[in-house]
Parts: structure tokens; C-alpha cells; sequence
């Protein structure tokens, strides 16, 4: 029944969520409903002992996706995964993440992601 709720609300297209393409350790799902949340874009923080680059920044982000859609595959912690975002030039542009935290309840599968973007 909640997996039912998540889909008719949450996922829904035409209430919260949008339809993306994941790839993910060498699979690709497409044309999946997602809800992707961008919270926040911040300067890249400064390490001791690196170079601090200008103009580049750590972008966040929180998406929420039915794990049946991902084949009950959980995406893991430090892992990379890649959403479409946009299209140039006829070819999808994806934008890569690296998952900070994973979790799954209740088939749905919560990731908090970061990218860093110019």
C-alpha cells in the first residue's frame, strides 16, 4: 500500500517527480520517474594542503526513486551514478554524483548526492 501512495504522489509526474535516466554501475534505467531535490550549491570547500580552484562548486542534491524501478538494486555509499539532465545537440547531458548517503524504506530509495559544478 505505501509503495502504491509513494507512486501515485511522490513519483508522479505530474505532481512532484520527472521522468530521468540513471546509470548506475554499468546499467542504465531509462525514462524512470525520479524526484530529484537540489538543495544547495556552495563553494568548494578549501582542503589543507590542495588548490582551491574559482568558480567551481559543490553542488547537493536529494533524490528519491521506487526501488522497483532500479531493479532492487540499492545504490551504495561513495558510489558514482549519473542522471540525465538535459539534452544538447540531439544527445542526453548527464550529470555525475557521487552518493554521500543511501538508504532504502518502505521500497523507496533515498540518496543524498554531490557533484561538484563550474
Amino acid at each position: 500500500m505505501v509503495e502504491a501512495d509513494n507512486r501515485s504522489v511522490f513519483l508522479n509526474a505530474n505532481e512532484f517527480a520527472e521522468q530521468h535516466t540513471i546509470v548506475y554501475d554499468g546499467r542504465t534505467y531509462s525514462d524512470i520517474p525520479v524526484l530529484l531535490t537540489k538543495i544547495k550549491e556552495s563553494e568548494r570547500p578549501v582542503h589543507v594542503g590542495t588548490d582551491h580552484v574559482d568558480g567551481i562548486y559543490l553542488a547537493s542534491a536529494i533524490a528519491h526513486i521506487a526501488l522497483s524501478d532500479m531493479n532492487g538494486i540499492v545504490p551504495e555509499q561513495d558510489q558514482d551514478i549519473q542522471i540525465d539532465d538535459g539534452i544538447a545537440l540531439g544527445h542526453p547531458l548527464y550529470r555525475k554524483y557521487r552518493v554521500v548517503t543511501s538508504d532504502c524504506e518502505m521500497g523507496m530509495i533515498c540518496l543524498e548526492l554531490e557533484a561538484y559544478d563550474e
